[in-house]
């Protein structure tokens, strides 16, 4: 296994421990939101992608994405393992196209549908700016 410090299953373990809820991203934005006044459910079931923010009343939903699982354009975080290229390859291609799938029926359920990119709030010099087009996208009238 050229390239990993891992065997096969001790990565497989390592990647199984990473979560997917409650992230420090999702946290930042939470509070954020939180502190402007803004209430919100979180990680709602009913929805397609189980958004990790929900603001009923602006009938909005964001998501906080990270940029290696789902692949941020341009990210240097979105890199390709070394390692078992087609399978990372294929998880990644699933992945997108299921984030535009719950794009996709989100708006055609009429949600509006934010996306915060983890490398846009990793820094506290991006954190404010984006935070704050964030909170101005929630309120603006939403054209059906």
């Amino acid at each position: 296994m050229a390239g990993d410090i891992f065997s096969e299953e001790q990565r497989s373990y390592v990647m199984s421990r990473v979560g997917s809820k409650n992230t420090k991203p999702e946290l930042i934005v939470r509070s954020y939101l939180h502190g402007l006044g803004f209430r919100f459910k979180i990680h709602e079931k009913k929805l397609p992608g189980r958004p990790d923010v929900v603001l009923p009343k602006h009938r909005c939903v964001v998501f906080v994405n990270g940029c290696f699982w789902h692949r941020h354009k341009g990210c240097p975080r979105a890199t390709m393992p070394s390692t078992r290229v087609d399978f990372w390859q294929s998880k990644f291609e699933r992945n997108i196209a299921r984030d535009q799938k719950n794009l996709s029926l989100l708006k055609k359920a009429k949600w509006k549908v934010c996306l915060v990119w983890e490398c846009e709030i990793d820094k506290t010099s991006r954190r404010t700016k984006k935070l704050l087009e964030l909170a101005n996208e929630i309120v603006q009238p939403f054209d059906i």
